[in-house]
């Protein structure tokens, strides 16, 4: 159930501050509508990482499509796709075929 509060709790901080490190990021209001959230450092990192995951997955599957080369992390040098499937295949098949 997420945490809803009025930003002008915020006087009383630590009760606020408390509620995020609980795992669940904190709703603040003004006027009555959403304009704020606030949530636990480390969630927030976490969350970081996952959406910088996918969205290098997204260009992955997108390269791909379209046949196009793309660098799988920042430390590696781009592969084609054809390098990568011998890779892979390796993986799974580690005697060469005739």
């Amino acid at each position: 159930m997420p945490i809803i509060k009025a930003v002008s709790d915020l006087r009383n901080y630590n009760d606020v501050l408390h509620s995020c490190q609980d795992g669940s990021p904190v709703f603040l209001t003004k006027n009555g509508r959403g304009r704020y959230v606030l949530m636990d450092i480390q969630d927030y990192g976490k969350q970081h990482a996952v959406i910088k995951h996918l969205s290098k997955l997204s260009e992955a599957e997108d390269a791909i499509k379209m046949g196009d080369e793309w660098k799988s992390l920042e430390t590696e040098p781009a592969l084609s796709n054809q390098s990568k499937m011998k890779r892979l295949h390796g993986r799974f098949y580690p005697i060469q075929p005739y």
